[in-house]
């Protein structure tokens, strides 16, 4: 990067707030998508909202790409800078504004993380409810950003159900206020077209949050199954039943094998093939019998075990086991590629049972632990980054995985974002018509293009070719996985 930007970009911020040092760039060439990396040509550290506007203000005049970045926990290369440029970091921007109790809202900036909101407004007997597994580490802006979900969104809803109102950067560097704390704003929903645009429309600065009273009481029971048949047909059936869990998860042998042989130990049974991890909450009266009709319909559906947490530390523990499973990971593979699509629950049972065909087929092992409840699966592709074989096998298989989703009337991301992961895959599920009318709609933000380019939209060369130079597209990677798969040498 020319030294006259560099300048400009240090008279803004200071000298301290902006770096381009080889080395302490490569903490930023991934997000949690670690397969795939670029550097970007500086990353920044703005401490307010006008910070970050007159760097856009700055990027825009060289014509340079910039993008947002906050905890870097992102599983879909979103925070990945691919065309170099500028990553504007806002974990220094972690303050909690305000509270206000008696209207139950808070006033966050983008680097707060998710959980120091609840733990902020516990004294109150307020929480903020949507629950991503990351949620010690995730920011609140990437979560905007994603519109990111969790264990207890099927009840309570997604990131967009619990944001009030935001100030955000544009483009150009103009700053907009959209939204309303004190209810439903007037005109057109714009504040809905921001949260989940994966930071391609504006750089999202100042965050209100709805906030819930705590449940009057929890149940939480843990019910296992010999066959995932049998597990996922629980899913429907409670859901059949009228009856919406605050959650209810899924974790097969794989993941319960990770989990108990990590420091996330939850006492999850060995000899199952899947657990449910089942929360239903509300007032206390009423709860039990909902609690008792659960288990009748675990029972029906032959689950060999179904036991309730008698308290508080083994609610948290069964939570622990579950919220850590990706990070359990580590203990029985080097590395992991995280998919996430969203699947009608009534296909659980045969979107599994192909999973397991591709698995056996690539040779590769896959763990299955998802938010069961919504149909937002997340396999786990278990593989080794030093065995290239193995990158190209994963790459390929995460295609397939897709395919067999969208295939049974599923899409291709619940909450970990498109990026530049799947942007290639969406006309799968978009025709070329549906993807110019959204292409417009970014255009009216993001006129530049420069705002986290390369992303969402197919470009032909997403995180495959930039974290692999070599390779140009799954199809090639495709043909030499088949030759591999035929013992033909390569």
């Amino acid at each position: 990067m020319r030294r006259e930007i560099i300048d400009r970009l240090e008279r803004a911020l200071g000298a301290a707030a902006v770096t381009t040092d080889d080395t302490e760039l490569l903490v930023y060439e991934c997000d949690a998508l670690a397969l795939f990396k670029n550097k970007p040509d500086a990353v920044v550290f703005p401490a307010n909202t006008e910070q970050v506007a007159e760097v856009v203000r700055i990027a825009n005049e060289y014509r340079i790409p910039f993008l947002p970045r906050g905890s870097g926990t992102g599983l879909s290369g979103g925070a990945m800078a691919i065309d170099g440029g500028i990553i504007i970091e806002l974990q220094g921007m972690n303050r909690i504004l305000s509270v206000d109790v008696d209207n139950r809202f808070a006033v966050v900036q983008p680097g707060v993380v998710n959980i120091h909101i609840s733990q902020a407004v516990a004294p109150h007997g307020l929480y903020y409810a949507p629950d991503p597994s990351s949620q010690s580490a995730c920011s609140i802006g990437g979560n905007v950003a994603e519109n990111a979900g969790g264990p207890h969104c099927l009840k309570y809803g997604m990131t967009t159900n619990h944001i009030l109102a935001i100030e955000a950067v544009l483009s150009s560097g103009e700053v907009v206020r959209l939204g309303n704390p004190a209810g439903e704003a007037v005109g057109m929903d714009l504040l809905g077209a921001i949260v989940g645009s994966e930071g391609t429309f504006a750089i999202v600065t100042e965050i209100t949050v709805r906030l819930l009273p705590k449940p009057q009481a929890v149940k939480t029971l843990l019910a296992a199954y010999k066959s995932f048949e049998e597990c996922s047909q629980t899913v429907s059936d409670i859901v059949a039943a009228g009856i919406v869990p605050a959650a209810l998860e899924f974790m097969d042998d794989n993941t319960i094998v990770a989990v108990e042989a990590s420091v996330y130990r939850a006492g999850f049974p060995l000899d199952a093939r899947a657990v449910l991890l089942i929360e239903v909450d509300g007032f206390s009266d009423g709860l039990t019998e909902t609690a008792a009709e659960i288990i009748e319909i675990c029972r029906r559906n032959n689950a060999y075990d179904v036991r309730v947490a008698k308290d508080e530390e083994e609610r948290a523990r069964l939570w622990m086991g579950r919220k850590g499973s990706f990070g359990a990971m580590g203990r029985i593979s080097p590395d992991m590629m995280v998919m996430d699509a969203v699947i009608p629950r009534t296909q659980l049972p045969g979107v599994l049972a192909g999973i397991e065909r591709i698995s056996e087929r690539y040779r590769l092992k896959v763990a299955n632990v998802f938010h069961a409840g919504d149909g937002n699966l997340h396999p786990l592709i278990l593989f080794d980054s030093r065995h290239q074989d193995q990158v190209d096998k994963i790459l390929i298989m995460g295609e397939e995985i897709m395919r067999l989703c969208v295939g049974v009337g599923g899409s291709l991301s619940g909450e970990h974002g498109v990026g530049c992961e799947k942007n290639d895959f969406m006309g799968m599920v978009f025709t070329e018509s549906d993807l110019e009318s959204m292409a417009c709609v970014k255009r009216v933000f993001n006129s530049s293009g420069l705002l986290n380019p390369s992303k969402v939209f197919p470009t032909g060369r997403g995180c495959t070719e930039i974290g692999r130079p070599g390779t140009t597209s799954t199809e090639e990677i495709g043909r030499k996985v088949e030759k591999m798969l035929l013992g033909q040498k390569q």
